[in-house]
């Protein structure tokens, strides 16, 4: 089922996409976002091998609901944690406070959030990308900018694929939910210098890039938008 909270999550992304299409169709920019912001408050646990693809969002009127306590423990949050394991323990948590929350809607949403959030920075948006971080993240994002804007650097970079995407951590701080992610995807990205020269990477190489994003949103709010509060590489 599709909770609201998700789906604006999910009509905030699809809006940024559309918005940046015509840029990100090259998928040409600079190099991947800066890491270790807030990184010390990263929600950390076990580990899921499973993955959930993104479905197109439909309108709330026609997402089913069903209440939580309903599911069976083994079946609440099947290919997303295992029972009796921190990450379950913790989306029981924010689910019994959010009667709503489905996290298998909220991975689809963090997958097409990620890409966005990467493409955004290495294309210099900040507008986009300040309604998507948390405020301490985007300082340090807007940071590395105005440093590799300095230098006159440009990357061309290009998202192969998001292959793994796990949450790996989930808690309810007061009223605020994280839950943290491990993303695995594949990326070309090569920067150049202002002569144009490579000064690292390769255009005909694939990398496999790890990373571990937390993501927060205050319940007693009414934003209902889900915020990148932390990263760092895997």
């Amino acid at each position: 089922m599709f909770d609201i909270y998700t789906i604006i999550f999910l009509a905030l992304a699809v809006f940024i996409f559309l918005r940046l299409r015509s840029v990100l169709g090259q998928r040409t920019g600079r190099e991947r976002p800066p890491y270790d912001y807030s990184a010390r408050d990263a929600v950390r646990g076990a580990t899921n091998d499973n993955i959930v693809k993104l479905p197109p969002g439909r309108p709330a009127a026609e997402a089913p609901q069903r209440p939580l306590d309903t599911a069976e423990p083994a079946e609440r949050w099947k290919g997303i944690a295992e029972p009796g394991t921190a990450v379950a323990g913790g989306l029981d948590t924010i689910a019994s406070e959010d009667k709503t929350f489905d996290a298998r809607h909220f991975v689809t949403g963090a997958r097409q959030a990620y890409e966005m959030i990467v493409l955004a920075y290495a294309q210099g948006d900040r507008r986009n990308l300040k309604n998507l971080l948390a405020r301490e993240v985007y300082e340090g994002f807007e940071a590395a900018m105005r440093e590799r804007d300095s230098k006159g650097e440009t990357v061309e970079t290009r998202f192969v694929a998001i292959e793994r995407s796990d949450i790996t951590g989930a808690e309810l701080r007061g009223r605020v939910a994280h839950i943290t992610l491990r993303f695995v995807s594949q990326l070309i990205s090569v920067t150049r210098d202002k002569s144009g020269n490579v000064t690292e990477g390769n255009p005909d190489k694939v990398t496999d890039v790890t990373d571990v994003w937390t993501f927060a949103r205050d319940l007693s709010s009414r934003d209902p938008n889900w915020k990148l509060v932390a990263t760092e590489a895997g």
